[in-house]
């Protein structure tokens, strides 16, 4: 690629001239936007304010072209060799040169050998969770890239390299490439956790791995040129120690992600969307979409383009109402997460989501029991059967995601804090939640990953008219809640039918007529609920909810807990033996998943969690 037709748009001098420079990349409609080139870009600002800049000038570091360019060149010399060597080694290139100027369709053997001239070249160390080594520029300038830094440079390595169909692949917490004349052919192409480098080159396995949240079990981000450009605005860390972050670098990445979010590029990226929220409730932008409205939007994005099958939307929204203070909404969001979560078996390398939920579980849970328990008030959450119902339904999902796993989830800590959350609802409380244990879950737990991949025409019709009849039920001053398939979570768009659900899956659209209602209210009451965030939303609890919410049990062990859970006097020490058992159960069948070679799944840097 030439870049000396942007020579104009040099030196960058302000942050204005950087977001000129991506809107002229985004607009060139007969070209892909350069990932090298505004790697580059990216990286040594970031570079400069948050390593270099000790300090902590707010002077713009300028960037002339000569530096680019010399980078530029830099880069393009070491993707040469590993093609110069690819080309020595097979007998069919070894009479013809390529011009690099006609699309090509990637091999394996091509992209291996491009990952290996990068890997090799860095300094053998492991700098997965350190900040800043993501870019081309990082790469080139000390030879250090974090593990989505390594996916990131080979990608733009077969760009320029004019192989268009080498694109990356990400989930929640992990990137690999897919590539190909249709693009189903996977590759891992960085490591995740320790001792992972001896993957590289293979394929992502449908099996076993496939079926944990760190592969989405089939649902990844599969990128266009478009989203890894995202994917790159994403990975920018403002952060400059553990307690400070450099404001210039953060306000980028958010005007960076309204570019793209108004061009399109963010509609099929739950993540950056949940990002563009969480960067929106720190700093506001005059008329845009609220934080709450995006965090909307990244759980209509899971639910339409990913089958439900993505955590973080539910807790980038469950930690906003946290921080609000909504401890209602907060744990409904939660049991929402935890609903997709055991679509999963665990593993240890879902060490992330893990840590997602045991924080939840052992930290926020009981700082919101803390909380709501010093003073007594018919309104605190304590006097709300929902919540509780929310509460088993938050560690049903966790159970049910230790279900035929090869390690254990639930210890002592998690018991502990359980039997500490429930103790504080009291009896007259406990006793409102309805739980039904139908031996029809046990026989379908299967079957419900088949049912969430169906996408007939049948049940998309099925949907729609139900879709209908939650919005109509909204305007009824009589709330009747039923349990919706889980084939139903692709076509669930409407916040409004969300609402009219407090404890069932906001995914949920469709009616599954072979199984019972799940949830139903047994008062006439009206349904205005408030879903502004606000603690309003607390005045008109006890007019906009029912009162006794019926809930399924799904998981083994909490189905066992069902007397104890309801019991007027609560035997903690049952509790806590069930919980922490060990899981002596048949390993869950996802056969039926639809996973194949493509689903492999993509990563991302961490999320950073908020206080």
């Amino acid at each position: 690629m030439d870049i000396s037709k942007i020579r104009d748009l040099f030196p960058l001098v302000s942050f204005e001239s950087v977001i000129t420079l991506f809107k002229k990349q985004l607009e060139d409609k007969d070209k892909d936007p350069d990932l090298s080139l505004l790697s580059i870009c990216l990286g040594f600002i970031e570079n400069v304010l948050c390593k270099e800049n000790t300090n902590r000038s707010n002077t713009f570091p300028i960037l002339d072209y000569e530096t680019v360019d010399t980078l530029y060149k830099k880069f393009k010399s070491i993707v040469a060799i590993a093609e110069t060597s690819f080309q020595q080694s097979s007998e069919k290139k070894s009479k013809k040169k390529d011009d690099n100027k006609e699309p090509k369709v990637a091999t394996r053997e091509k992209i291996k050998k491009i990952s290996d001239v990068i890997w090799n070249s860095l300094l053998r160390s492991s700098y997965k969770d350190r900040a800043h080594l993501q870019s081309v520029y990082s790469y080139l300038t000390g030879n250090k890239l974090d593990s989505f830094g390594v996916a990131l440079v080979t990608v733009a390595a077969c760009q320029i390299l004019n192989y268009k169909d080498v694109h990356l692949a990400l989930s929640e917490d992990h990137v690999w490439i897919v590539f190909g004349i249709t693009g189903d052919e996977t590759m891992e192409i960085t490591w995740h956790g320790k001792g992972a480098e001896d993957k590289r080159g293979h394929s992502v396995i449908p099996g076993i791995e496939a079926q944990t949240w760190l592969y989405l079990a089939g649902h990844p981000i599969i990128c266009t040129r478009y989203t890894e450009l995202a994917a790159m605005v994403l990975s920018l860390n403002p952060q400059l120690n553990q307690t400070s972050v450099c404001a210039e670098i953060a306000d980028l990445q958010q005007q960076l992600l309204w570019i793209l979010y108004d061009a399109g590029h963010l509609s099929t990226y739950p993540m950056g969307i949940g990002t563009l929220g969480e960067l929106e409730e720190s700093h506001p932008t005059e008329d845009r979409p609220s934080c709450e409205q995006l965090y909307e939007e990244a759980i209509q994005s899971a639910i339409t383009h990913y089958s439900n099958h993505h955590v973080y939307p539910y807790s980038y929204k469950g930690s906003y109402y946290y921080r609000r203070e909504n401890f209602r909404d907060a744990f409904r969001c939660w049991a929402d997460a935890s609903d997709v979560i055991r679509l999963y078996n665990y593993s240890r390398d879902d060490e992330e989501i893990y840590k997602e939920f045991l924080d939840i579980a052992n930290e926020q849970i009981p700082q919101i029991m803390k909380t709501e328990s010093s003073g007594h008030s018919a309104k605190s959450i304590l006097r709300d059967p929902y919540c509780f119902g929310n509460l088993l339904k938050f560690y049903d999902g966790i159970c049910q995601w230790e279900e035929g796993s090869h390690t254990p989830i639930l210890h002592i800590g998690w018991a502990k804090q359980l039997c500490y959350t429930i103790s504080k609802f009291d009896y007259d409380i406990r006793s409102q939640v309805k739980i039904i244990i139908k031996s029809d879950y046990d026989d379908d737990n299967n079957n419900k990953k088949n049912e969430i991949c169906s996408t007939n025409d049948e049940q998309k019709h099925e949907a729609k008219d139900e879709n209908m009849k939650c919005e109509e039920s909204m305007k009824s001053p009589k709330i009747e809640e039923k349990v919706f398939s889980p084939a139903s979570r692709e076509t669930l768009a409407s916040p409004q039918s969300m609402a009219s659900s407090q404890l069932a899956s906001p995914s949920t659209a469709s009616v599954d007529d072979n199984r019972s209602e799940v949830l139903k209210s047994e008062e006439d009451q009206s349904n205005d609920t408030n879903n502004n965030g606000k603690s309003e939303h607390y005045d008109d609890f006890e007019i906009n909810t029912p009162k006794k919410p019926i809930i399924a049990l799904k998981s083994r062990k909490m189905k066992g807990l069902k007397d104890l859970l309801l019991a007027e006097k609560l035997n903690t020490n049952a509790i806590s033996l069930q919980i922490t058992a060990q899981s002596h159960i048949g390993k869950k069948s996802r056969s039926s998943i639809g996973i194949e070679d493509n689903g492999a799944d993509a990563a991302r840097p961490k999320r950073s969690r908020r206080e």
